[in-house]
């Protein structure tokens, strides 16, 4: 091997800074699918996204300081011809009130819609964890026949080998349900 050439696995100062081309692949696939799931959302769901993220706003906060604070002065008399229209404040207060409900149902179609987007993430990080899982034990399992073969006595280590057992995501969610009923069943009985 000349030494202009380099081994995989060496340091090359050759090679260009920044991210590697494997993060930018992935990150460009995200956003593309973050985009292509925007343009296919209908056009109900748009208008309530705009909605509940424009109520989120101190310009939503300043809209409304200006409409209450006019509709007071209004109703005080401050402008001539204009007479008291809503002496206690009922007609505002009702305004408000609906404007609250609308705001409350667009808000918890906000948190449904974050909701189904967290799930999805959870989703593909268990499948990701787990792909890293077998991933890992199969190269396990390829390092602990190299050590088996050169006479390693480490390859023997029963936490080594305990590792190379295939774990099934079941038997974890069996064990974490058993474990759970047994803290909930003490904390019961603590009671």
């Amino acid at each position: 091997m000349t030494e202009t050439t380099s081994r995989p696995f060496e340091k090359n100062s050759d090679r260009r800074s920044g991210p590697p081309r494997l993060l930018e692949r992935n990150v460009r696939a995200l956003v593309e699918r973050m985009a292509q799931e925007e343009r296919a959302k209908p056009a109900s769901e748009k208008v309530a996204t705009a909605i509940w993220r424009f109520a989120g706003t101190m310009k939503f906060v300043y809209l409304h300081v200006v409409i209450f604070g006019f509709w007071g002065l209004l109703d005080a008399g401050w402008f001539p011809g204009i007479r008291n229209f809503d002496p206690d404040f009922t007609i505002l207060g009702t305004a408000a009130a609906v404007e609250a409900i609308f705001l409350a149902v667009f808000v918890l179609r906000a948190q449904i819609q974050m909701n189904d987007k967290a799930d999805v993430r959870n989703h593909l990080d268990l499948q990701v964890s787990l792909l890293a899982e077998q991933e890992t034990t199969h190269i396990l399992r390829l390092v602990a026949a190299m050590a088996d073969r050169m006479g390693i006595e480490e390859a023997c280590n029963p936490e080594i080998q305990e590792l190379l057992r295939e774990l099934k995501p079941v038997d974890v969610l069996d064990r974490i349900e058993l474990h759970t009923d047994k803290v909930e069943e003490e904390i019961r009985d603590a009671l």
